[in-house]
């Protein structure tokens, strides 16, 4: 899976915990965090942005 594949599906699977959040029952508010640092902060989602950082970085020289 590509850097921005990564990238990609962490943003939408993070789109949809706080569609369901936004959901008119009553939510926990901590476990919706959780839910959300739990796909933000994999380790292979942090590499492959960081990777997308620094060519970013590179490609506006």
């Amino acid at each position: 899976m590509t850097d921005q594949q990564l990238a990609l599906n962490a943003i939408s699977e993070a789109q949809s915990i706080l569609e369901d959040y936004f959901q008119p029952r009553p939510q926990n508010i901590e476990r919706t965090l959780d839910k959300l640092i739990e796909v933000l902060e994999r380790p292979d989602l942090v590499v492959a942005v960081n990777r997308l950082q620094r060519s970013t970085l590179r490609a506006e020289q």
